[in-house]
């Protein structure tokens, strides 16, 4: 079974979401996404300043077994983007939800009312266990 933290939101398209402040998210791939890929060799990020649009692809990620599209669970600016993940991509398999994280994004609008139409933990887990 997935490791699925409750202080987290999550997608469909499994990724996972954290609000940093009330115009700030943080998102990376879930637990599951990166165990159904298989060990990770590569990633490519959004670059800081580039919009986002929900739903839409801002990066992929490269395993052993296929190649993965990243997708933006929010639509705004990415203000940081975790440069480690780059040159140390298994850190997506072993630790998803910390050193894992893939960008930092600047949103319109209040942060937590936009996750809010996002997937909770428990939806989460439904889904991945269906």
């Amino acid at each position: 079974m997935s490791n699925i933290p409750a202080d987290l939101m999550y997608t469909a398209e499994h990724e996972w979401v954290q609000v940093i402040d009330e115009s700030t998210i943080r998102f990376g791939i879930t637990d599951f996404a990166q165990d159904a890929l298989g060990d990770i060799v590569f990633v490519s990020l959004p670059n800081v300043g580039d919009s986002l649009t929900a739903g839409q692809t801002c990066g992929e990620v490269e395993s052993t077994k296929s190649v993965s599209d990243i997708y933006a669970p929010v639509s705004g600016e990415v203000l940081a983007r975790n440069d480690a993940i780059e040159t140390a991509p298994d850190t997506l398999n072993s630790d998803p939800y910390k050193n894992g994280w893939i960008v930092d994004v600047k949103v319109a609008g209040n942060a937590q009312e936009l996750v809010a139409s996002l997937l909770a933990p428990a939806a989460y887990e439904a889904l991945t266990s269906a």
